[in-house]
């Protein structure tokens, strides 16, 4: 009889179109596998992650009523929540300017933030919720996602 498997973490990503929820799977699962789990696992280890593509600023307002939406669901009334605030990294690394990103059009983290009116949702939701920055395209801020998934299931691995 085989060992029962303790789940691993897993994402439900959730977002506007062309946020880059594909390539954040396809990146959290080879580095998942990198550092020895062979997937990101099955429900009931799901977690809701919602990604928001941070160089489109004309989806802030439909992201961030899809955000509430998912925060007011009842079912996730108490899951924890992660937001990643994604397309935020420079090709050259992050000390090349203050102001770059994957892709043109790029706010800051700070501006994002604001946009958003992340304190307020924070402050009124019922769920804990984390922020991240991300690069799904260069890696930034996915280990940090991987180690939040396992510290929020409680795998310290």
């Amino acid at each position: 009889m085989a060992a029962a498997r303790r789940p691993v973490p897993t994402c439900l990503l959730l977002g506007a179109a062309g946020g880059g929820k594909s390539l954040v799977a396809r990146r959290l699962r080879q580095l998942s596998t990198e550092d020895g789990n062979t997937e990101l696992g099955a429900p009931p280890a799901t977690l809701p992650t919602f990604v928001v593509d941070a160089a489109n600023p004309t989806q802030v307002s439909s992201s961030c009523v899809q955000l509430l939406s998912v925060l007011s669901a009842a079912p996730l009334a108490a899951v924890p929540v992660l937001v990643l605030f994604n397309k935020m990294s420079c090709p050259g690394g992050l000390t090349q300017t203050p102001r770059c990103s994957d892709l043109p059009c790029y706010m800051s983290l700070a501006e994002m933030k604001s946009l958003f009116r992340m304190q307020d949702i924070v402050s009124c939701a019922t769920q804990s919720i984390t922020m991240l920055e991300t690069s799904a395209r260069d890696g930034t801020g996915l280990a940090d996602v991987l180690q939040w998934l396992r510290a929020t299931l409680g795998d310290a691995r």
